[in-house]
């Protein structure tokens, strides 16, 4: 592309910051978009658009006016602003004699004018170019090149707003999910309930489709902790809990109801084999017994289970179901699964 500078010696921080952005993954917001579409009857162009130059690709931000698509970085007219980190005004592209080869200029939509300004994250931090783009030669008087240089400022900050409301919610949820997390085995705890068990149950019977539970106890689990103290007690316990994890499908949720049950709540199971083959599995992997530091020790389980809305129409009642067959199985002889409304 004949760029008369090199990459900026701090490439590596503004990749960094660029990826700050590409990772909001959520689409242009209707700030961005109002910007570009202001910027567009503003200067009367054919084209107005937020640009993100990442390793790469040009990536667009968003764009109001002619619709092109995001393309390779090195045929990107906004690269040289982000290398130059200033302003270029280009009235006659045909006539360049490098920049009048390029696709969308040799080809449609045959853009003949282009003026783009540096957006900075941060002082320093170029990560792409405000540009205005028309298909007729233009001349940009010094005024406007101020109000674009005001457009790419306002584009940072929106940009700038943007990441730090999405850091922000990832923050929240990271807290969210840890409040609803035993730190023990890695389940969700008994929050996770109304927080997330009810709501898939709901979605799920909305679609007249099912929603199964399982009860689990580790049967001799507080012998454990009596005879050889609640630091052995909590190996076994996670250990239990890696053995849940490789048995359920990934789509199942796991929950840590207490001491040592769980309870595993299976959203739209194909049929009632699908409860039954879990908790099969799950009684299988419990019969191996846990080697703590040498020592063998046995936990076997007792299961409970249950589906919706047979067994009822809210977890709550779910629960009840599943705590109802999970006692007869320890009635009958521990070691097996007793299924409710299956």
């Amino acid at each position: 592309m004949g760029q008369s500078a090199p990459w900026p010696v701090n490439e590596t921080e503004r990749l960094v910051a660029v990826r700050s952005i590409l990772s909001l993954g959520s689409g242009p917001t209707p700030e961005l978009a109002a910007l570009s579409e202001l910027a567009k009857g503003v200067f009367d162009m054919a084209r107005a658009a937020i640009h993100i130059v990442d390793e790469d690709w040009l990536r667009i931000a968003h764009q109001a006016g002619i619709q092109v698509s995001e393309c390779s970085r090195d045929i990107s007219i906004c690269t040289r602003v982000v290398l130059s980190n200033d302003v270029l005004v280009v009235p006659d592209l045909s006539a360049h004699p490098e920049l009048r080869g390029f696709p969308y200029v040799e080809g449609g939509p045959k853009f003949r004018f282009y003026a783009g300004a540096p957006i900075e994250l941060e002082p320093g931090l170029t990560v792409g170019a405000f540009c205005i783009l028309d298909t007729s030669p233009r001349e940009l008087k010094l005024g406007e090149v101020e109000s674009l240089k005001r457009f790419a400022v306002l584009a940072a900050a929106l940009l700038r707003l943007q990441h730090a409301n999405f850091t922000m919610s990832l923050a929240e949820r990271a807290l969210r999910d840890a409040a609803m997390t035993d730190p023990l085995t890695g389940f969700y705890n008994r929050k996770a309930l109304s927080a997330l068990v009810d709501s898939q149950m709901y979605a799920a019977l909305q679609s007249n489709e099912t929603f199964g539970a399982l009860y689990l106890d580790m049967d001799g689990f507080k012998t454990i902790n009596d005879t050889l103290g609640h630091g052995v007690g909590d190996r076994v316990l996670h250990e239990a809990a890696c053995r849940i994890r490789d048995v359920i499908r990934s789509e199942d949720i796991a929950v840590r109801m207490g001491g040592d049950e769980f309870a595993v709540f299976i959203p739209r199971p194909a049929g009632s084999h699908v409860i039954s083959k879990l908790a099969e599995r799950l009684l299988e992997a419990f019969r191996q017994p846990f080697n703590i530091d040498g020592r063998l020790i046995n936990a076997p389980l007792s299961i409970g289970g249950a589906i919706a809305p047979q067994a009822g129409q809210d977890c709550v009642s779910l629960l009840q179901s599943v705590d109802e067959a999970l006692y007869q199985a320890k009635k009958d002889g521990r070691d097996r699964f007793v299924s409710r409304a299956i």
